[in-house]
């Protein structure tokens, strides 16, 4: 029901939007490049995954002040803030005094992780508080009003299309295609799938890296184009392996090893969190068998092995039962 079309009686007594956002499943490339203008910046492209997400509900609260807003559960401050911002910019879409309200979020993303569960609580309220004024933000205000309220964010507003993101600027650098080349994960969890702290995480920020991500960046674009999975492997990869001069994952070695005896085409990790995957060719001669042995030597390492899911379709885990294993902590089953 859009604004025109609800009663007097229902804006008096106060309007409710709710909204969606996913989350995804840590990077396939991350790093420094050049933009338009020859400028660096900071950048991404994140591995989408269905299932998982945040739901948002926002209900006015008519006459209060625009930062008078609660949250449920507590602590959300980022979506707080998102819910505040987002507020003043639909009413100033409708021409209206804006207000605050109640924001109820659910959907136990786990924090820290490198999923993006921040920015999908941040999308979702945005979301929500747009449908509770009747307005459709463009996916670019969106993404200004998510990086005003976390300082950086992931691109999940934008949908499932490969972008390089730049994610504390809130602007999409380039669209390498509709599409990721098809792709099998088996996710897993480093370090016990403990959180990181990603506002202490160093920035590299060095000449050579320029050189260095630049190539990974056509490397990517043309894994895109030529619907080339092993090269899509092998940026992703090269992207992890250059980070973990920040992130130092002690499982790293451990996890390329597995890639490579069970025949993988690489590994990808969250470069600002421990979720991390394998990837397979879904065109592979024996791929359930690769994934069985994939998933039973990361248990044997102490890795815990999360859901298999693809890059190619709405599909979980469900999909490929026989790589569950019954090692499944609350937090890896997501």
């Amino acid at each position: 029901m859009t604004a025109a079309t609800r009663p007097p009686e229902a804006a008096a007594r106060g309007t409710e939007g709710t909204g969606r956002a996913a989350c995804h499943h840590g990077e396939i490339l991350q790093g420094v490049f050049l933009d338009e203008r020859r400028r660096t910046v900071h950048a991404l492209v994140t591995l989408p995954m269905n299932g998982p997400g945040s739901t948002a509900r926002f209900a006015h609260r008519p006459g209060s002040s625009p930062d008078e807003v609660t949250v449920t559960p507590a602590g959300r401050t980022k979506a707080r803030a998102a819910a505040v911002l987002a507020a003043r910019e639909c009413a100033a879409r409708r021409d209206a005094e804006p207000c605050g309200g109640e924001l109820t979020l659910t959907g136990g993303l786990p924090v820290g992780l490198g999923m993006g569960s921040s920015t999908s609580d941040v999308i979702a309220t945005v979301r929500a508080v747009a449908d509770s004024w009747a307005v459709r933000l463009p996916a670019e205000a969106i993404a200004r009003i998510a990086v005003r309220a976390e300082g950086a964010s992931d691109p999940l507003m934008h949908g499932s299309r490969p972008l390089l993101f730049a994610q504390r600027e809130g602007r999409v650098l380039e669209v390498l295609g509709s599409a990721l080349p098809p792709a099998v994960v088996v996710g897993c969890a480093l370090a016990g799938g403990a959180p990181i702290d990603t506002l202490s995480l160093p920035a590299l920020h060095h000449d050579d890296d320029l050189a260095a991500y630049g190539h990974l960046r056509r490397m990517l674009r043309r894994a895109v184009t030529d619907v080339d999975t092993a090269l899509l492997g092998r940026v992703s990869t090269a992207s992890a392996r250059l980070r973990q001069r920040v992130l130092r994952h002690q499982e790293f070695p451990v996890l390329t090893g597995i890639a490579d005896s069970t025949g993988a085409v690489g590994v990808q990790i969250a470069h600002s969190g421990n979720v991390a995957g394998v990837l397979y060719d879904p065109r592979t001669p024996g791929l359930h068998h690769r994934l069985r042995r994939c998933t039973r030597a990361l248990d044997r390492e102490g890795i815990t092995p999360t859901r298999t899911f693809t890059t190619f379709a709405s599909h979980t885990s469900e999909e490929f039962p026989w790589t569950n294993t019954s090692r499944k902590p609350s937090a890896a089953r997501t």
